[in-house]
This record gives C-alpha cells, sequence and structure tokens, in this order.
C-alpha cells in the first residue's frame, strides 16, 4: 500500500519546521510580552458546545467523532434510523455522535472560563496555540488541520484591550517583516444598517453575505442576499457598502449618514472614532472596512481581520473581534471578552510564497558534530559531548564506526552543522583538540574550554 496522508494536511520536514517554529517563537514571544498567559484545552469538546455557535455555515464544517463501540449498542434499528436522517440533513443525533473535534479556540476558551470561573482573576488575558480542524474542502491557503494563535482578554468591555490588541497584531507582522493591512469594522454598525433598511432578522444572512465581497465579487453578494429572503429595496439600500471608499475619516462621515439617529449604530461609530484617535503608533495601514462582518455568529462589537500587502496572498491570516456573551450559554452570563487569531499555517504559506524565510539560516539543531576513528575514540566523544551540553552547546557524536571521516564530515554538510571536532588517538593522550569551522574552513586546535567558547562566539557573531 502507497502511504499517504488525508487531503487537507501537511507533513513538514527538519527544514520546514525550523521556519514554522521561528515564527510561532515570534509569536509565541510577543503574546507574554503583552501579558497573556497560555492555556490549553482537549481536541475535542462535546459536540452540544460547539454547535450554534459558528452559523448555518461554521456549523457544518464541524468534524463529528463517531461514538466508540457503537457496535454493542442493542438497538441496531434506532441507530439505522437515526444514521438514515443524518444522511438527508445536518442533524446531529447522539445515538451516533457526541463529540466533534474543536473548529476554533474561541469557544472552547469560552467553556474552559465557564468551567474554571473561580479560579480565574478577570480581566483573564490567556493565549493558546493549538491545532483545530474544519471539514472543509482542501484548497489553497484552506486545510482541514491548522494551528490557530489565539490571544484574548475576557472580563473586561474597555476598548483599551482593542487597542492592546491591535498594537499586538502591528508588533508581530513587523518583526516578521511581512507587511500587512489590519482591517477593522463594528458589528453595531452592520446591526444598525439591518435596521435601518427594515430587515432587522436577516442580520447573519447580510453579514455573512458582506464577508464575502472580496471572494465572490458584488453580483455575488447582491444574489446570495437575495436568495436568502432580503428584499430588492433593502439589498438596493446596502448597495453604497459595495463601494465604500476615501480615508477612514470621509468612511465615518458616510457612516453617520446612513445610521442617522439609529442608537446601536451610533455607539458603533463612537467605538471605531476611538480606535482611530488612540492608535497612533501603528506602522501597519489601518484600514475601516464596512463590508468586513466575520460570518461568526458570536461577535458584537469590534471584528479585525489582517491581510498582505501583496497583490498575489490576498487570503486573510488573522481574524478576531469583540463578543459580549459568548459564555452565557455555559452558564456565565455578562462576561465580555476580545481576542485575536493568528492563522499560523496562511503566515506561514504568505511568508513562504512572498520568500521572506531566506534570510533564516537552515542549519542544524546541532551545533558540533563529534568524529572520530574507532570504538575507544568514538566513546571518549560521548564525554566530550556531555560537557558540551552542560555548557548549553547542542551537539552529537557519529554513531556509527567507520574510519573514513569524508563520510562523517558529508554527514555534518548534509545537515549544515556548522563544527566538527575529530578525535583521534593524539587527541586522547594530549587533551588538544581540532575544531574546523565548516562554514569559513578555519581550523584550531584547542583546550576543552577554549574549544568551547571560541564556539559559542563564533555562533553569537553569525546570529549578529
Amino acid at each position: 500500500m502507497k502511504p499517504s496522508i488525508p487531503r487537507g494536511t501537511r507533513d513538514f520536514g527538519p527544514a520546514e519546521m525550523q521556519k514554522r517554529l521561528y515564527v510561532l517563537n515570534c509569536i509565541k514571544r510577543n503574546f507574554e510580552l503583552f501579558g497573556f498567559q497560555p492555556i490549553e484545552t482537549p481536541a475535542m469538546e462535546n459536540l452540544n458546545t460547539l454547535t450554534n455557535k459558528y452559523g448555518e455555515e461554521g456549523d457544518q464544517l464541524v468534524f463529528k467523532i463517531l461514538n466508540s463501540r457503537i457496535h454493542e449498542n442493542k438497538n441496531k434499528d434506532l441507530l439505522r434510523k437515526e444514521f438514515e436522517l443524518s444522511l438527508e440533513s445536518s442533524r446531529n443525533s447522539e445515538e451516533l455522535t457526541e463529540r466533534a473535534l474543536r473548529y476554533d479556540l474561541t469557544v472552547p476558551f469560552a467553556r474552559f472560563v465557564a468551567t474554571n470561573k473561580n479560579e480565574l482573576v478577570f480581566p483573564f488575558k490567556r493565549y493558546q496555540i493549538q491545532a483545530v480542524w474544519r471539514a472543509d474542502r482542501p484548497q489553497k491557503g484552506r486545510y482541514r488541520e491548522f494551528l490557530q494563535c489565539d490571544a484574548d482578554v475576557i472580563g473586561s468591555d474597555s476598548l483599551v484591550n482593542e487597542l492592546d490588541l491591535i498594537s499586538l497584531i502591528d508588533k508581530t507582522f513587523f518583526e516578521l517583516n511581512l507587511p500587512v493591512v489590519i482591517k477593522f469594522n463594528n458589528r453595531k454598525i452592520l446591526t444598525a444598517f439591518a435596521e435601518v433598511i427594515n430587515e432587522p432578522t436577516k442580520i447573519v444572512e447580510i453579514t455573512i453575505a458582506l464577508d464575502k465581497l472580496d471572494k465572490i465579487g458584488k453580483e455575488a453578494v447582491n444574489q446570495e442576499m437575495k436568495d436568502k429572503g432580503i428584499s430588492e429595496e433593502a439589498i438596493l439600500k446596502l448597495q453604497p457598502l459595495l463601494n465604500f471608499t476615501g480615508s477612514n475619516s470621509e468612511k465615518i462621515n458616510i457612516l453617520k449618514s446612513i445610521v442617522g439617529d439609529n442608537l446601536v449604530g451610533k455607539k458603533g461609530i463612537e467605538e471605531i472614532q476611538f480606535l482611530l484617535d488612540n492608535e497612533k503608533t501603528v506602522n501597519a495601514k489601518l484600514e475601516l472596512d464596512i463590508t468586513l462582518a466575520r460570518g461568526l455568529n458570536y461577535y458584537t462589537g469590534t471584528i479585525f481581520e489582517v491581510k498582505t500587502n501583496s497583490d498575489t496572498f490576498k487570503l486573510s491570516i488573522l481574524g478576531g473581534g469583540r463578543y459580549d456573551d459568548l459564555t452565557s450559554g455555559f452558564g456565565l452570563s455578562n462576561i465580555s471578552g476580545v481576542g485575536i487569531s493568528f492563522g499560523f499555517d496562511r503566515i506561514y504559506d504568505a511568508m513562504e510564497e512572498l520568500n521572506l524565510f531566506s534570510e533564516i539560516a537552515s542549519s542544524s539543531t546541532s551545533k558540533v558534530l563529534f568524529t572520530h576513528f574507532d570504538e575507544a575514540t568514538q566513546l571518549f566523544c560521548l564525554s566530550l559531548a556531555a560537557e558540551l551540553r552542560k555548557n548549553n552547546l547542542a551537539c552529537e557524536v557519529y554513531p556509527d564506526l567507520t574510519k573514513k571521516l569524508s563520510k562523517q564530515f558529508d554527514y555534518a554538510n548534509k545537515k549544515n552543522i556548522p563544527f566538527v571536532c575529530t578525535i583521534g588517538s593524539n587527541e586522547l593522550t594530549s587533551g588538544v583538540f581540532a575544531i574546523k569551522n565548516m562554514l569559513n574552513g578555519e581550523q584550531h586546535a584547542l583546550k576543552l574550554n577554549d574549544m568551547i567558547h571560541l564556539i559559542k562566539k563564533q555562533l553569537n557573531d553569525t546570529n549578529d
């Protein structure tokens, strides 16, 4: 049988993992710099935890897990009936499935907060870096398993949290040397639009359609709203939003004219204005995008989306927003939160496509390889390796016995190990060791402490 992996998943070798860890460490470092604390949640959640949180389309992408030992269920007729009904619709049956793989990290986080409310200090700032799964059609930038890196503040409705998250986004992408546009909007504005056009019950359908504008275009958005039962008169009133251009201040003036005296809309505009008035240090472009909707049902205030400044990679690489009552479904009411999610795999893909990893050395985790001629010198290498590791120098001993130094040096070259120390009988007796820099060809004969000092210095010089 030819080995394979499921569509929408990927293997990563050492070279890819080095690049991924570079990005991951940057994100993690900034999470902690801004005061976020790490948590983890299980890969699977109870199905009722996840459903009715993501909208109709999102719910259909949840990977359900078949109940274990289902063959031992004695009521086979009931199982067959439930299975047939599931084939006809997207309904769930506890007889067939009670659990699912997590779709995102936000809903499990809300469940976590409700479960551990007595142990947490509010406002609680968490970060979480874990895989999520979606039963999506695999394509460029869209996977069935991918890594999300989330940061959330819960237990505070202050807009200072939004400002902090904007700074976090900006600093992280600046350090990754990835030029981006930080797009934002406010769901209160979208709610106001639905009320102004007399379609308040269609807010979900409107936001889902608007959120697809960049992907499917204006005509398709209009058709989708029509298909969802939104009146032609209402769709006509929404057209200015589909051609929304100008500076951020010009856009706000247009919003004021559309929203009028609608109280929800005026509140949304106030929140947008606060962010623009107080965020003065962003390197990235900060753009008010009124078509930005974020299709997830739980958003209630500010919403974020980040895209690269590239004409070739147009997919979203970060999303997030304010959710005022997500925990109420788990018995904890009146707890507001706001968070962002770095789409790690898309960030990695974007940086690969834009050749932003070119300056990251593809070197081995080992910095020194000990080579030898026989069993006695090989065993002596083990003791030298132990001394280097005490000094936090990653190293390894060539594992096989061979008199061919060329084979051992070839191993070091293929793994990009920067230093090779060769141990022979003279080294055993003298305590002076030959060390070769594989990058510049320099060779030195040094005692152990001097060798350790030299390696550290040259590694630091290379990193600088």
